[in-house]
């Protein structure tokens, strides 16, 4: 097969340009190498050809939140490995640890154009672990990572109290005390490593929690906050603020009732998963209309399914709800493509249509965004993967 593939004429909506143009495509060895109103010449010659005439050509979509391979299609204990419940506080978990290329959710997730996604550990914990970005095609997950360790994930709100409150946490305050006390901690564990330099016995006892968090503390990888209602997305602020931390916020269910404050803060907003039942009293205000009123008040927001909590594939279903209920398709195009890709720290390799960038396309007859329209190929760097219809 060749190393070269090109995409002939294809509509492409880039994510970088609110209007959509036609052009050829050109990959090589994964990479968008250029992009041309019309490419020609012997190099061309060498290349696979696809005829993307008549076709729309968008980038791979990305998803910012999910537990894709952690919990798929495996029913019971098995299958669920996105949750450690035998202590509240284990930062030192990866996800690249849990994760299950076969699973045949990551499988369907790709059929659906969604080629890069960030999965890791639950809300059940205050502190759950790190989040793994990784590509939709392969049968180990160690060839699939973009990323390994995108962000460390931190739960505010009902799921962290309600299931550690027979054991040590019982209240929001608990919550926020127990996540103050671990940075307090690294910060004194991280000066003490450093005062004792290269002296072996003058360092503290290895800890594998603290060595976790140096990280966070060091502003290299972001809290990746579960917050739903307002207070606990402006408790989320009130930490990253206090120890100068990067923060993304998850879910953010309240956050059309204070996206005056997020635009002003301007941490990322990752909104989801919006479709089916409140189904626990922080969701009471879940709405496809919050993206929306984000996006208009400045806020970079991503839209999310949590998968499973919905199936993965249908990602730009999402998008095209919230431009059904007042978000604008490009913006809801954003979300689910560049925007995403910010919030978790790839967006040097996808997210968007650029030379540079990873060849990861999703190429169909319409707009995916609406329930009907079918996708004609997925290409995952420059290798096509799906064929529809």
């Amino acid at each position: 097969m060749s190393e070269m593939l090109l995409i002939k004429q294809g509509t492409i909506y880039d994510a970088v340009h609110e209007e959509p143009y036609v052009a050829d495509i050109l990959v090589e060895k994964g990479k968008i190498i250029q992009i041309a109103p019309v490419l020609e010449g012997k190099i061309i010659n060498e290349a696979q050809i696809l005829d993307a005439s008549e076709l729309n050509v968008y980038p791979g979509f990305v998803e910012a939140h999910c537990h894709l391979g952690l919990d798929g299609y495996a029913i019971g204990f098995e299958g669920a490995d996105y949750n450690e419940m035998t202590d509240s506080l284990t930062p030192q978990l990866s996800a690249i640890d849990g994760l299950n290329p076969q699973d045949e959710s990551i499988h369907l997730a790709m059929e659906g154009g969604v080629t890069c996604v960030a999965a890791g550990p639950g809300s059940s914990n205050v502190l759950g672990g790190t989040f793994t970005a990784y590509k939709t095609t392969g049968k180990r997950i160690d060839d699939m990572v973009i990323r390994e360790k995108v962000a460390m994930k931190c739960a505010f709100g009902e799921n962290p109290k309600r299931c550690y409150k027979d054991k040590d946490n019982y209240s929001r305050m608990s919550t926020a005390s127990k996540l103050r006390i671990m940075l307090d901690k690294t910060i004194e564990y991280k000066k003490k490593k450093e005062a004792a330099g290269d002296d072996v016995l003058k360092q503290p006892a290895y800890d594998a929690k603290l060595e976790a968090l140096i990280p966070v503390i060091e502003g290299k990888m972001p809290l990746k906050a579960h917050a739903h209602q307002a207070n606990d997305i402006y408790t989320a602020i009130r930490i990253a603020k206090e120890y100068h931390l990067g923060l993304t916020i998850d879910h953010c269910t309240d956050g059309a009732l204070i996206a005056d404050d997020l635009a002003k803060e301007g941490f990322p907003v990752a909104v989801g998963p919006s479709l089916g039942h409140a189904t626990k009293f922080e969701l009471k205000n879940k709405s496809f209309t919050t993206p929306g009123i984000l996006a208009k008040a400045g806020c970079q927001v991503s839209i999310i399914t949590d998968s499973p909590v919905i199936p993965q594939q249908y990602l730009p279903l999402c998008a095209g709800l919230a431009v059904k209920d007042g978000m604008s398709e490009f913006d809801a195009l954003k979300a689910i493509t560049i925007n995403a890709a910010k919030h978790i720290g790839v967006s040097d390799r996808v997210g968007s249509i650029e030379i540079g960038k990873d060849a990861d396309f999703v190429i169909a007859k319409g707009n995916p965004m609406v329930s009907d329209t079918k996708l004609k190929f997925v290409v995952i760097d420059g290798v096509i993967r799906y064929t529809g219809e």
